[in-house]
């Protein structure tokens, strides 16, 4: 699925449909430059999924996790952000095992030092198109149900 043109508001209508597709045990992996709206699309999909804390990008911190609802039902939503990591090598920086769990929907930005460790991930590429809009595709098991909704 591609779309092009997407303002602001646009992207967080698209990561709210996402969200509502998704389900515990998904992973998102977001690509796309600094500033494209890898952050904007995981705050907007986690109040969705019923976050009521502030998501903020957890870069220093490298993974937060939060409360949710789906259906009626707590789900714990992460949120990674893996730009300071050169290679998953390193496991005393981040255990990938307790983020990416079967009851919680994991989202990655900056994902290419875990992609050998996810399997079968939706994947959203951010990509500017102007200062103010954004082409997006997504591909993956998230694509797949939003096409026969």
């Amino acid at each position: 699925m591609e779309l092009e043109g997407l303002k602001e508001a646009m992207l967080e209508e698209l990561a709210s449909r996402v969200a509502r597709v998704l389900g515990p045990g998904d992973v998102v992996v977001l690509s796309g430059e600094v500033g494209a709206g890898k952050t904007t699309f995981v705050r907007a999909a986690a109040i969705s999924l019923g976050v009521t804390e502030r998501v903020t990008s957890p870069t220093y911190q490298l993974a937060r996790g939060y409360e949710g609802l789906k259906d009626g039902r707590r789900v714990t939503v992460n949120h990674m952000d893996l730009y300071r990591l050169e290679g998953i090598e390193d496991r005393d920086a981040l255990e990938l095992d307790d983020y990416i769990e079967p009851d919680a929907v994991t989202f990655i930005e900056w994902a290419d030092p875990a992609l050998g460790a996810v399997e079968n991930p939706s994947i959203v590429h951010i990509y500017h198109e102007t200062p103010t809009t954004r082409r997006i595709r997504l591909d993956g098991p998230a694509a797949e149900r939003l096409a026969t909704c």
